[in-house]
Formats: structure tokens, C-alpha cells, sequence
């Protein structure tokens, strides 16, 4: 890669930002200066310290029946986190599942992952916002990412039965700030991102939050580009009611990636830079487009209404050359070509009321609502059958294109849904508190097989309570139990063109939450139990149709702690045990396997830790951080049906960063410290993602 023509980039990029930075600048001191000039009095800034989270109520972590673990911008920035991927790691309780070679999150919560044919779900400030395409998932807009646990579906709904992950955004504050900072790592990447927020009025205040991404990477020919721009706008209609509106733009250039291959079961006899696609596809191009309105109004003291709506559109197209599945011959592998043309609409609007009241001498905290979406999943394949393609795994010549295309997916599907919610927390004495909560969905799909001129529809209805109990022993220690039930549809059709009844959980769970430290440090010691029935599995590999057969079930322990453990010294802590295994046998006629009764689950290890340590120092005067961690992942089953496992690893890492003045920090990091070989997910033993050697990144940040 060009190391002269990245510098131009990168030059260009800072001009820009920093041009978008003194405009601004100047702007805010002229109206400042002309607030003054018309007011005897200077006026008074108040930061909007942030506006109520959906569906998450009025209650303090001891007071929750259930495991939760928040990761707030401190922590992503001591992890190096850049994106969703790394920000889960530091969860010990989430597995890295397949991730579609590169192009999309997809991730295991107690050992259970939704659709693989699919993006994992999550929520963004409570909207359903991750199904869809158009990238993995940048950070650069995220304050807070939250791990919620447990049986969640009483409020949020079609969910997946481990819990699910809720994105908070960066929004408007009264008080003018602003980062600009500028990267430098290994394998010529090179990074840009600017975050500036300030008022125009004594109402309206708005933020403006954008990323650039020029990157290499240790794989062969591999070279994507990413950007984003996320502005958001806070108007303060009264002191009862607040608008707030975010608009989410991303466009990645990222080509298709499978990965690695094991030759005779084992990994590591090619290198890990190997690339066995063909860079004559290009990359694959995603987009992201979404917007968000929340309306909140507080009537008093007690009772709150929110509202509000979002809108995302998003798109994948693009060429991939992939491997195989028929095994090497004469050290060549055989490989097919597929053109993807992928679209999704995601609609939400959500409403509810949370509130207080006493009845027959008991305190209840309610939250009552109402809320809709509509997923619209447009997929366009073409597949080439007839070209015999094959490249040599250890001296690869690239520069065959297949051509001969025919349609492989072309349809619709819509899933639509209504669901109203109500949930109660009755504080049965000062210490003892009792939950009870339930869902009612009304959920419809339609399948349009363009392919086969076939249409279908089905409708369900489900209700899905929720239970749970807990107790403060003390102001520093409690103890609780709660129960769930919960559905997730399930997309595509089996072989006769039909849809499928909803993925079927329960989920238990029960811990002891606490604080040390007078209150700096919080942990969670939680065990839980999950059961799945209607899996899906691959039905017909070559017509794209699957069956609702399976059963599986998930059981472990979790210990999450973070905190001030001593003056400056920091500690993230979180370790996981899960057993994931199927309950039924069934045929997979993905690669021809029966999957026995109690076959561990793809991905997901028995065992996982995240570790980090954060010391604050003083350094002539000025703040001076050193830190590392480590993330530990068990061996896990790598391809379902055979005894192809991926091993354990061990990565570390270590960063520096110290406060030249008040405004310019630096920061230097170093990834997989001792050049670990280590494998994150896999597919198949032909679709295997490696990890990233020992990497570098430097950093610098002006502040103001």
C-alpha cells in the first residue's frame, strides 16, 4: 500500500476537520457574544445529563432482577474498542459467532445466536436496530454499550433468549466541547474521527459525531475503507419535555472474507494472511441510512411518557469468490462465485408511560406501553454452478472470474408485529421487591419467492411473561431470581415455501449483586438456564430451505466486576462457564452430518474471561495512564457434525497514554503482545476467521 498517498489522505481528512472545527467555533463565540451584548446577566449552561433509557424504568442495579453489564466509554477506550466485535469481548458472556467474512455482527449470548443467515440483533436506545445489512457496526457514535441478560422479552420482545445488546448514542449537551483525534496502526491504517457538540440557543443544542477509515490488514490484498457521520439535535421544548432527533449515516468498503482453511483437520499449515478468494470481486459495499425521534414528557415527580419512532435502510452488494466444501485434491480447493444484492427497511415506533402509585399501602413502579415494527428483507442472489473454479491453498494464483450466473435467492420477506407490554415492580417491604410483567405480540410474516412465483403468510400470536424477586440485604448486597418466556421469528421458508412458528425459549436465572469499595466497585455473581425449541437447520442447502427441528439448551455461571479496586487502580473483570449443547438429533443437510444429542453448539466456549487493568499515574504534573488486559476463550466446536475443533487462545495487550497540556493527549497501544496464532469463529473447517497478529496504534487527541 502507498504510504505517501494514506499520508495525503489523512492531511486532507484533518484539513477538513479541522476547518468543520473553527467554523463551528466561530460560530458558538459570535453567538455568545452577541447573548452578552443583548443580556445584563451571562447565561447559565446546564449539560443534559441524558434522557431516560426505553423500557429500562426507574431502578438501581441492586434493585434489577436481573444480570446487566454497561461498558461505558472509559472501558471501550482502555479495550482499544473501535467496534461492536471488541466491545463484546469485553463481555466474557458473549461468544464471536460467524461473522458473514467480515461484513456483519453476529454474536452468541449465553451461548445462543440468532438467524446465521442473519446480523445478531440489537437495540439502539432501546429501538430494534440491528437486523438488517449494510457492515459491521462502528463505535464511533456509541457512549455506552449494555449487555443485558436474562429473559428480557416482557418488555423488549422477539428478542433471543440470552438477553440482548442495547446501544446508547452520543447526544447533544448545553456545554460546549469537542474531540478531534487521529490514528495511526499497523498494516497502513489510518483513522480520523471528530466529536463536537454545543448550543445554538438557550434550547436547542446539537452534535456532530463522524469517522474515517483507511485500512490494510495482515490478509492478502485485503484493503477496506469505512465512514460515518452520526449528528443529533436536543431541543428542550419546556422544562417538562424534551426532542431529541439522530440521524445514522455509514458507507464500508470491505471485501468478502472467509478466511483460513484446515488441511486434514488441521489449522495452521497455511498462513494466516492466506486469501483464498479473488480480489478480482472488489469489496462489498454497505450502506446504512436511519433515523431517530424520541419525545419525552414528564407530566411530575412521578409519572413519564416516551415516545418514539425509527426509520433504518440498509443495503450489501457486491462479488465474492468463496471456498468449498469438497475438500483439497492435489493441494487446490474448490471455490464458487456468488453476486449479492441485499436491501432491509426496519420501522419502529414504541410508546410508554412509567410511573409510581400506592395501592393498599404498597409502592408499584409500573411501565405500560405499546410498540410496532416492520422488517422488510429483500435478497437478491446470483450463483455460478457450471465454471469449475479451484485455487492451490499453498501457492494461490488469483485472476479466475466465474461468469456463468444463475439466480440462486430472489424474495421478500415482511415481518410485521404489535406488541403492549406492562411491567410491575411492588415493593413488598423496604428490602423485598417482587416483578411481574408480560407481553402480548401479534406477529405476522409474508414470504414473496420471486424465485419460485410462490407466496405465503402466517400469523401468530404469543404472550411472554416475565417473572422476578429480589431482596437488598444490606445497601451493598442483594439477591434475586427471575424467569422468562420468549419468542424470536424465524426467517425463510422450509421446503415447501412455508414460513415457520417462532423460536421458543425459557430462560432462569438467579445471582448476588454487590458493591465494595464504598460503592466503586459493582459485581455480579449470576447462574442461569435456558431452553430452545423450533432451531433452525438447514433443510436444503441448494434451494436455500430450512426445518424448525432443533433443541438446545445453555447453563452457566457468570461473574462480572468493575471498578476502583484502589486510589487510580482500575479493575474489568468478567468471566462466563457456559454449557451449550443440542437436546434433539437431527440431520443437517448443510454438509450431510446427523447431529447428535448433546453436540456442543457452534462457537460458543465452555469457559471465556476478560481481564483489564487500568493504573492512573502523575507524570511531571500530568496524568499519565498504563494499562493491559487479556481475553481468554476456550476451545469450541468449529464445525457441526465433525469433531473439528478450534483451539483455546490467549491474547494480550497494553496500552500508554499521557496528558501533554489540558488539551493534546497521546496514546500508544499494542495488540496481541506476545504474536499469539489464535482463530475467533468458524463455520465450517473451510471457513475459519483468524485473529490479528501483534498490531500497533497511535493516537493523538485535542480536546476542547
Amino acid at each position: 500500500m502507498n504510504s505517501g498517498t494514506h499520508g495525503l489522505k489523512l492531511t486532507y481528512l484533518s484539513a477538513c476537520l479541522a476547518s468543520l472545527f473553527v467554523n463551528q467555533v466561530v460560530a458558538a463565540d459570535e453567538q455568545s457574544a452577541s447573548k452578552n451584548v443583548n443580556q445584563e446577566n451571562p447565561i447559565e449552561t446546564v449539560s443534559i445529563v441524558g434522557s431516560r433509557q426505553a423500557y429500562q424504568g426507574n431502578f438501581s442495579p441492586l434493585e434489577t432482577p436481573q444480570s446487566e453489564l454497561r461498558i461505558n466509554s472509559e472501558a471501550l477506550e482502555n479495550a482499544g474498542a473501535i467496534d461492536l466485535n471488541q466491545a463484546l469481548d469485553l463481555s466474557a458472556s458473549v461468544a464471536r459467532q460467524n461473522n458473514f467474512g467480515g461484513l456483519w455482527n453476529s454474536f452468541a449470548l449465553r451461548g445462543f445466536v440468532g438467524d446465521e443467515n442473519l446480523p445478531s440483533n440489537y437495540l439502539v436506545n432501546g429501538f430494534n436496530a440491528g437486523r438488517g445489512f449494510g457492515g459491521s457496526r462502528d463505535l464511533s457514535g456509541i457512549e455506552t454499550v449494555e449487555v443485558l441478560k436474562g429473559p428480557r422479552a416482557a418488555l423488549f420482545g422477539r428478542g433471543e433468549p440470552g438477553g440482548t445488546v442495547n446501544l446508547v448514542t452520543k447526544r447533544p449537551t448545553f456545554d460546549t466541547a469537542g474531540e478531534i483525534k487521529i490514528s495511526a496502526g499497523s498494516y497502513d491504517t489510518y483513522r480520523a474521527d471528530i466529536d463536537y457538540t454545543t448550543p445554538v440557543s438557550d434550547e436547542v443544542a446539537v452534535r456532530f459525531v463522524g469517522f474515517f477509515e483507511d485500512a490494510g490488514s495482515f490478509r492478502d490484498t485485503i484493503e477496506s475503507t469505512k465512514q460515518g457521520f452520526s449528528p443529533s439535535i436536543a431541543w428542550d421544548i419546556s422544562d417538562e419535555s424534551t426532542l431529541v432527533y439522530e440521524l445514522e449515516y455509514a458507507h464500508q468498503e470491505v471485501p468478502f472474507d472467509r478466511g483460513v482453511l484446515a488441511i486434514d483437520g488441521e489449522l495452521g499449515r497455511i498462513p494466516q494472511s492466506r486469501f483464498l478468494g479473488e480480489p478480482g470481486d472488489g469489496p462489498m459495499e454497505g450502506d446504512v441510512l436511519g433515523h431517530q425521534v424520541e419525545f419525552q414528557h414528564d407530566f411530575d415527580q412521578n409519572w413519564s411518557a416516551l415516545v418514539g419512532v425509527n426509520y433504518r435502510d440498509t443495503s450489501l452488494e457486491g462479488f465474492a469468490t468463496e471456498t468449498g466444501f469438497d475438500g483439497i485434491v492435489d493441494e487446490e480447493v474448490d471455490r464458487f462465485r456468488r453476486y449479492r444484492d441485499y436491501d432491509a427497511t426496519y420501522q419502529v415506533f414504541r410508546a410508554e408511560l412509567t410511573g409510581n402509585i400506592e395501592v393498599a399501602g404498597l409502592a408499584h413502579r409500573l411501565i405500560v406501553g405499546v410498540d410496532s415494527d416492520k422488517f422488510e428483507n429483500d435478497q437478491f442472489a446470483l450463483r455460478d454452478r457450471t465454471t469449475e473454479q479451484y485455487i492451490k491453498v499453498f501457492n494461490p494464483v488469483y485472476g479466475e472470474l466465474a461468469t456463468d450466473f444463475s439466480t440462486q435467492i430472489d424474495r421478500l420477506e415482511t415481518q410485521e408485529s404489535l406488541g403492549v407490554f406492562v411491567q410491575d415492580q411492588i415493593s413488598l417491604t423496604d428490602k423485598l421487591d417482587i416483578r411481574i410483567g408480560a407481553r402480548f405480540d401479534d406477529y405476522q410474516q409474508t414470504l414473496n419467492n420471486r424465485l419460485s412465483d410462490s407466496q405465503s403468510k402466517q400469523e401468530e400470536t404469543r404472550v411472554s411473561p416475565q417473572f422476578g424477586i429480589v431482596y437488598e440485604a444490606s445497601d451493598t448486597l442483594s439477591v434475586y431470581a427471575s424467569y422468562g418466556e420468549n419468542f424470536r421469528p424465524l426467517s425463510g421458508t422450509d421446503s415447501s415455501g412455508d414460513g415457520f412458528e417462532p423460536n421458543q425459549s425459557t430462560s432462569a436465572e438467579a445471582g448476588i449483586k454487590f458493591t465494595l469499595n464504598d460503592g466503586a466497585l459493582f459485581g455480579t455473581i449470576a447462574i442461569f438456564k435456558v431452553e430452545q425449541d423450533n432451531l433452525l437447520v438447514v433443510d436444503d442447502p441448494t434451494n436455500f430451505t430450512f426445518a424448525a427441528i432443533g433443541e438446545a439448551e445453555s447453563q452457566g455461571i457468570e461473574i462480572d466486576i468493575n471498578g476502583e479496586i484502589a486510589d487510580g487502580l482500575t479493575l474489568w473483570a468478567s468471566y462466563a462457564y457456559v454449557d451449550a449443547k443440542t437436546k434433539n438429533a437431527f440431520f443437517d443437510a448443510n454438509f450431510g452430518y446427523t447431529i447428535e444429542a448433546g453436540t456442543d453448539l457452534l462457537n460458543v466456549p465452555e469457559q471465556q474471561l476478560s481481564l483489564q487493568l487500568v493504573q492512573l499515574l502523575e507524570l511531571d504534573g500530568k496524568e499519565f495512564e498504563v494499562g493491559g488486559g487479556l481475553v481468554y476463550v476456550d476451545k469450541r466446536n468449529g464445525y457441526f457434525g465433525t469433531d473439528f475443533t478450534l483451539p483455546s487462545y490467549t491474547i494480550v495487550r497494553a496500552f500508554v497514554a499521557y496528558e501533554i497540556t489540558e488539551s493534546i493527549s497521546l496514546r500508544a497501544e499494542v495488540d496481541n503482545l506476545f504474536d499469539k496464532d489464535y482463530y475467533t469463529n468458524s463455520f465450517a473447517d473451510v471457513w475459519v476467521q483468524p485473529g490479528t497478529p501483534r498490531s500497533f496504534r497511535v493516537s493523538a487527541s485535542y480536546n476542547f
